[in-house]
């Protein structure tokens, strides 16, 4: 794949306010909206391990898909699209607690319901999980498992509501809100993933207030990086020989490093070219399965960066 065709660095001089997260490019607008590029960097680790061609494209246009999928349910921060890698949002101060959304006992954190399960907990994040559960068993509902959203580069730690209320972080009606929003729409999000032969196992929901305090969706949703995805003809099957269903399995970069080196004190090599472009079909295939839509690369434009330079300059100040 053409190296002019990979997003690896979003910088727009002309842009006021840039900050640069791992994987977004984010400026703030003097109106209070902020644009948030979707580059193609991939990130594990803690470090950037490559970037892979359009996955900054199918991360927004499938964030896109699911944003106006559920815009009847919450308000959500998205004010344009102009660029297939870019939107433009409503600045929001974010909440300090990231909301996960889990309808079966799968994961492999720390802090992954299936983990602590494993290890004999059955009180986690305010909840009792009955005895006798397998891996990868869908629960009798779907709960939410907050964390604490670390800024500074520390760890996130679960929470209860209850310590969420007592330690400040939400008023009893803001987390009130923000649960009843993210169990509504995780079950539209399972509903349609139905519709599409795939499982919506569990997901993240990142939620802000705005300049009137009201409390809007956030960052993107339902997207391959955000969810985990089953396919669910795989699931009967897997569950049954006690192993995980197939997913869009995007962690062969991962694995590849891991069985090498260790990523976290020893230089990381490169990654092979095929195996980039493996990663890149997985992200297509993704979006082309979640959405029931075809996938259309935007070639147009020198490269990536230039394309979406010449689409934001209605917005340099």
């Amino acid at each position: 794949m053409s190296e002019l065709r990979v997003l690896s660095d979003a910088f727009i001089p002309e842009l006021p306010g840039r900050y640069k997260g791992k994987v977004r490019e984010n400026y703030d607008l003097p109106d209070g909206s902020r644009i948030i590029i979707a580059t193609d960097r991939l990130s594990a680790f803690d470090v950037i391990l490559t970037s892979i061609p359009f996955k900054g494209q199918v991360l927004t246009q499938t964030a896109r898909y699911w944003f106006e999928e559920t815009a009847d349910i919450c308000p959500n921060h998205v004010l344009a699209y102009p660029d297939p890698n870019v939107v433009v949002g409503t600045r929001l101060d974010i909440l300090p607690v990231e909301v996960v959304v889990r309808g079966y006992l799968a994961g492999t954190t720390s802090t992954s319901i299936l983990t602590k399960y494993r290890n004999g907990e059955r009180e986690m994040y305010g909840i009792r999980l009955p005895d006798g559960l397998r891996d990868n068993e869908k629960l009798p509902q779907p709960i939410i498992t907050p964390t604490s959203k670390a800024f500074d580069g520390g760890h996130d730690e679960p929470l209860s509501g209850d310590e969420i209320l007592s330690q400040g972080l939400l008023s009893a009606d803001q987390w009130e809100t923000v649960s009843s929003y993210a169990l509504a729409l995780f079950a539209r999000g399972q509903a349609r993933a139905a519709e599409r032969g795939l499982i919506l196992a569990d997901t993240k929901y990142e939620f802000g207030t705005d300049k009137d305090g009201r409390i809007v969706l956030a960052d993107e949703i339902h997207t391959p990086d955000s969810s985990r995805y089953w396919i669910a003809d795989s699931y009967q099957a897997a569950f049954s020989a006690g192993t995980r269903p197939q997913s869009f399995d995007k962690d062969f970069v991962r694995a590849w490093v891991t069985e090498r080196c260790d990523p976290y004190k020893d230089p990381i090599p490169e990654i092979p070219a095929d195996l980039v472009d493996q990663t890149s079909n997985v992200y297509i295939k993704a979006y082309e399965t979640i959405t029931g839509q075809t996938f259309v690369p935007d070639l147009s434009g020198a490269t990536v960066l230039e394309r979406i330079r010449k689409n934001l300059a209605p917005y340099f100040q």
